[in-house]
């Protein structure tokens, strides 16, 4: 049923210019898109919103281009995903700047304490590639294939990709005190 709502709000935007339609279908992704941007950038509230507006306003203005082969949500996460790789891909032509520097600078200003500190640094330590799967499968709830989908890697890639980040999040996480058998 959602995904029939969806279609007919991108049909009422593409087909009547109903910018109220893609209202509804901000406000009910922001949260899960600004969420997957959290999780990406390791706790980076400012910078995940930011993400996030430009995702929509990407989706906005390619709205015609959905062609209803996958679900809107599917379709949506896969712009998130090219414009935080984007992101990253000017990040990193900006090198030469000091940017551990403005990372330490950014993270002692967020409001990020105990677990959830805990957590982001861990994502840190994955690659890219990693924490998308990870953050895709265990924070959105999506399945292999849907990420699959998203990322445009295999189904067996991401399950290796899921397989050796989750080896480096336990690695970390019981290297900071955090243990299963200790209770």
């Amino acid at each position: 049923m959602s995904q029939i709502n969806d279609i007919s709000l991108v049909a009422q935007v593409v087909v009547f210019k109903n910018t109220r339609a893609f209202d509804q279908l901000v406000k009910k992704y922001q949260s899960p898109v600004r969420r997957f941007f959290l999780n990406l950038t390791c706790g980076d509230s400012e910078l995940s919103d930011d993400l996030a507006q430009d995702t929509f306003i990407k989706a906005y203005t390619n709205l015609s281009s959905f062609h209803n082969l996958s679900s809107f949500s599917t379709w949506l996460y896969r712009i998130a995903y090219n414009v935080f790789y984007d992101y990253i891909r000017s990040r990193k032509e900006m090198a030469g700047l000091d940017t551990t520097e403005i990372d330490a600078i950014n993270s002692t200003e967020q409001e990020n304490v105990g677990q959830k500190m805990d957590v982001y640094q861990s994502l840190k330590t994955l690659k890219d590639v990693e924490r998308t799967c990870i953050t895709l499968f265990y924070m959105e709830d999506l399945s292999i294939n849907k990420i699959a989908g998203i990322t445009g890697i295999p189904a067996g890639t991401v399950k290796s990709h899921l397989s050796r980040g989750k080896d480096k999040l336990a690695t970390y996480l019981k290297q900071n005190g955090y243990d299963r058998n200790r209770q």
